[in-house]
C-alpha cells in the first residue's frame, strides 16, 4: 500500500533570501522520497512556462528595488504569485521549510491557503520546534511540526505505508477508481 503515490505536494519555503534559491532543500526531500511516486510541485521548478523563479530574475528584482522600479518588481511577482498560489489550491499537502532566520512572506501565505483549505501542511522548523513562531503552534497539529527532516520523513512514509494512521481530520484519500 501507498497512500501517497500520485498525490500532488507542493515544496513551500523560501526563495529570494536564501542563498541556493530553495533548491538545496527541495532536491533532498524528493530524490529522499522518490519511490513513493508522489506528483511534487516544486516552485524552482514549475510545471508551467510563466512565473519562472531563478537567480537571474531575482538579481534583476533586486536591481529593480534598489534603483526604486517598484513597479517592476511587482509585474514581475504577479505571476510568480498567481503560479504558486494556484499550485498550493491543487496540491494534495505541503511539506513546508521554515527559517526562522530568513523573512519568508509567501511561504506564511502560501502554508496558511493551505491550512484553510485543510490539507496537511508539515512544517519543518530550521531551528527546531522550540523555534516555532507561536501562531503556527496553533495553526497546524502538532503532530505537523517537525525538528528535522528525518523526523518529517519518517511521518510521510508511516501515512503512505502503515495500515492505521490518525488523519488528523486533514489526510483524505480519495478512491479515483471508483467503489464497487
Amino acid at each position: 500500500m501507498n497512500r501517497l503515490a500520485n498525490t500532488r505536494a507542493y515544496l513551500c519555503g523560501a526563495m529570494d533570501r536564501v542563498p541556493d534559491g530553495g533548491e538545496g532543500w527541495r532536491n533532498w526531500l524528493q530524490q529522499e522520497l522518490a519511490d513513493l511516486e508522489i506528483q511534487w510541485l516544486d516552485p524552482c521548478n514549475k510545471p508551467i512556462k510563466m512565473g519562472i523563479e531563478d537567480a537571474e530574475s531575482r538579481r534583476l528584482r533586486h536591481i529593480h528595488k534598489m534603483s526604486g522600479d517598484f513597479e517592476f518588481v511587482r509585474q514581475e511577482m504577479s505571476p510568480i504569485r498567481r503560479v504558486d498560489l494556484r499550485m498550493v489550491s491543487i496540491c494534495d499537502w505541503m511539506p513546508v521549510n521554515i527559517d526562522i532566520k530568513v523573512h519568508a512572506c509567501g511561504t506564511y501565505e502560501e502554508s496558511f491557503l493551505g491550512n484553510c483549505e485543510m490539507k496537511p501542511v508539515l512544517a519543518h522548523i530550521e531551528q527546531g520546534v522550540k523555534y516555532c513562531p507561536d501562531w503556527l503552534m496553533d495553526a497546524l497539529p502538532l503532530e505537523h511540526i517537525f525538528d528535522s527532516w528525518a523526523d518529517m520523513v519518517k511521518y510521510v512514509r508511516h501515512i503512505a505505508h502503515d495500515d492505521v494512521i490518525d488523519d488528523l481530520g486533514r489526510w483524505m484519500f480519495f478512491d479515483w477508481m471508483g467503489t464497487p
